[in-house]
């Protein structure tokens, strides 16, 4: 059912935990699931210098936390958004077709904690941005 990669990311997830201070934080969370993903980062000017995350969630939801830690780890914001669930999904060497959704969720999480990042410094926010905050938040809400 999962790749290697996915059982390895699983049991030995990069990036867990907490970041003391951090510049942003992302919560999201799929009520239909379960699954519950908090994303810290840490910039040094425009790059991502750290990253952790907490879930709770099934093994799928885990791999691609960490995944997503790995992808997005030293990479400008603006590069670091670019990456989307495929990125995620190839990395792990695929999911099944049920577990794809927690690709979007990490992917999400990320993007609202460079959102909470932009207004917490105020700093200008994309339309783009801003209108994936607006769907995840209602989404949440559902």
């Amino acid at each position: 059912m999962y790749s290697e990669k996915v059982i390895e990311h699983f049991q030995n997830p990069h990036n867990y935990g907490r970041i003391e201070n951090p510049d942003g934080i992302g919560e999201v969370g799929n009520m239909k699931c379960g699954d519950i993903m908090k994303l810290y980062i840490k910039l040094k000017g425009d790059a991502i210098e750290d990253i952790k995350f907490e879930t709770f969630g099934c093994a799928a939801a885990i791999a691609t936390s960490s995944v997503v830690t790995d992808l997005a780890k030293g990479k400008s914001i603006e590069d670091a958004l670019k990456i989307n669930a495929k990125d995620v999904v190839d990395s792990l060497g695929g999911l099944p077709n049920i577990k794809v959704h927690c690709s979007l969720l990490a992917i999400d999480a990320l993007s609202e904690a460079v959102y909470d990042y932009y207004k917490n410094t105020g700093k200008e926010i994309s339309e783009d941005l801003k209108k994936k905050h607006e769907s995840i938040k209602k989404r949440d809400d559902e």
